[in-house]
């Protein structure tokens, strides 16, 4: 339900952008080899239209190799060499340059979403690979941090700036509310009903009214969902990121944020938490 939401949200702003994504740059592992043991990964960028990717692999010896892929994205997906470099600087060596030492083959890459897709290395079947997320567990403690909402749509452009400082205890579907400091603004993860494996923040103001309601999906600093006002109003298409870690390190450039204190739970806040989660929006 949530995907066929964000894709009617996207309508809003041209079909294109249903379907058109960048792969999030990051580590990425093959779903199939995480077990938490050394193996294969895969450092993957697009900027604009150009793909590169680093590739950790072994040879048959079982020794290390480096290998690298370039090339364009087009419709989410690419097929170019795979080289192999050898010969490059080790530590405590002088300068010297890697070497092109041949390519064992193309690789292929489909992306099904900025987190997800297939990969086809030389003489392997095709397996699904994932944009590795290895610190922000499904829980209340991933939530504490700077974020922004942004969303856009028949409303124009609506935007949110919060600080979640405070863990408050869970609603009857989520695994605990993070509220603002002002309690007028809080998150949780959802573990059950029609939200499930989603996102839920609501804002209100300090009558208790709902002023907006934000769902979404997030990976590791960056999520994607809609925003609403009321079951009647339209969806917004909404972009969410977060700018501090929840020790309050910046995740950007060059923001740092001080720590703030937190305030008692405005419980109005959890109640409309709530409702949304098990009856939808009024």
């Amino acid at each position: 339900m949530f995907f066929k939401k964000l894709v009617a949200a996207a309508l809003v702003l041209g079909a294109g952008l249903a379907h058109a994504f960048l792969p999030q740059a990051g580590t990425w592992v093959v779903s199939s080899e995480l077990d938490g043991m050394p193996g294969r990964g895969l450092a993957i960028d697009v900027q604009n239209e150009t793909f590169v990717m680093q590739m950790f692999a072994y040879e048959n010896t079982g020794h290390p190799s480096f290998y690298l892929a370039a090339g364009t994205l087009l419709n989410n997906q690419i097929t170019t060499p795979l080289n192999r470099y050898e010969g490059g600087r080790y530590f405590g060596s002088a300068a010297r340059s890697g070497v092109s030492a041949g390519s064992p083959g193309n690789v292929s890459i489909r992306f099904t979403s900025g987190t997800t897709g297939f990969a086809t290395f030389p003489g392997e079947p095709e397996k699904a690979i994932i944009r590795a997320n290895f610190a922000y567990p499904f829980a209340p403690s991933s939530l504490i941090g700077v974020w922004t909402f942004t969303s856009i749509g028949s409303e124009g452009l609506q935007a949110d700036a919060v600080q979640l400082t405070t863990s408050v205890g869970a609603t009857s579907t989520g695994n605990g509310v993070v509220t603002a400091a002002n309690g007028l603004f809080g998150c949780e993860h959802q573990i059950s009903g029609s939200l499930n494996g989603n996102v839920l923040c609501v804002k209100i103001n300090s009558q208790g009214q709902l002023l907006r309601a934000y769902i979404f999906v997030y990976s590791v600093n960056e999520g994607e969902g809609y925003s609403q006002v009321s079951a009647n109003s339209t969806q917004q298409l909404l972009s969410i990121r977060r700018l501090t870690n929840p020790k309050g390190v910046g995740t950007g450039l060059i923001l740092k944020a001080d720590e703030a204190q937190p305030l008692p739970e405005n419980s109005a806040l959890r109640a409309q938490l709530s409702n949304i989660a098990i009856h939808g929006l009024p």
